[in-house]
């Protein structure tokens, strides 16, 4: 059983910034993929950035340039700086890793 724990959401302004953190109880940061995705009432959740075990990122466009997805192996950790955050970025954000979700944390910006 692998545990995921996010932290780091909050409310900001339009134009801020947020650092995301995920904590895994398990050593697989590093050794596999790791993902953000992000969820919206009544809408699907969507990836938003993906690292894999050699370090190659990926993101969606529309947080292309805004967002970079990093990770810590020492300390089992995986990042998302969130920056110039927009209102269309408000949402939960999850870690996941293979079929374990974290329980999000929720980013609000304001315009």
């Amino acid at each position: 059983q692998v545990h995921l724990r996010e932290s780091g959401g909050g409310l900001v302004q339009a134009g801020g910034s947020l650092r995301l953190s995920c904590a895994a109880s398990a050593t697989i940061v590093g050794i596999y993929p790791m993902a953000w995705y992000r969820q919206t009432p009544g809408k699907q959740r969507e990836v938003v950035a993906i690292i894999t075990s050699s370090g190659t990122a990926t993101y969606s466009d529309s947080v292309k340039g805004r967002f970079t997805i990093s990770r810590d192996n020492a300390k089992n950790t995986v990042y998302l700086q969130v920056n110039n955050l927009k209102p269309e970025d408000t949402a939960v954000y999850y870690c996941k890793w293979a079929d374990y979700w974290g329980q999000g944390t929720q980013v609000t910006v304001s315009s």
